[in-house]
């Protein structure tokens, strides 16, 4: 039988692997079964029923854009001229200078994330948007915020 995510998410141990793989994906399965008092494969056992549930849909690993020479961060807000919007996906999946591409409501129908190695580099990227649409950029000047995991649920019973 195949437990749903909301019957894992209440058990607090499955919520305390979460908050400790959130924190630190590298743990490995011995090191998390000491921090949550638990057995090694009973550990092992229940990450396993998570990524299954679709709970841990993967584990991530975190490149500074700077180091790698992107040191420029751009969003750009697109509303597709008639006809275009499924080209500027297609596009966007193209182009290795898009990290991200959101389908969003209002005016504008998709949002990207585009890292470059130089402003220079810009035109070169929308000019190519700009063929299904009208573009509007922001520039990153800092992240006073970096991307940071999603709240966990709080468990009422020690389950």
């Amino acid at each position: 039988m195949r437990l749903q995510a909301s019957e894992l998410l209440r058990d607090h141990r499955n919520v305390q692997l979460l908050r400790l793989l959130r924190d630190d994906p590298r743990l490995g399965t011995s090191e998390l079964a000491r921090r949550v008092g638990m057995s090694a494969p009973a550990v092992r056992e229940r990450v396993l029923r998570l990524e299954e549930a679709g709970v841990i849909t993967g584990y991530r690993l975190d490149l500074d854009p700077a180091a790698l020479g992107y040191p420029v961060c751009a969003y750009v807000r697109i509303r597709p001229a008639p006809g275009q919007l499924p080209k500027i996906a297609e596009l966007a999946r193209r182009l290795p200078q898009v990290v991200e591409c959101h389908r969003v409501t209002g005016e504008d129908c998709y949002v990207l994330k585009v890292y470059l190695p130089g402003l220079d580099q810009l035109d070169a990227v929308l000019d190519q948007f700009l063929a299904y649409g009208q573009t509007t950029t922001s520039i990153v000047q800092s992240t006073p915020l970096p991307a940071r995991g999603l709240p966990l649920p709080t468990c009422v019973s020690g389950s």
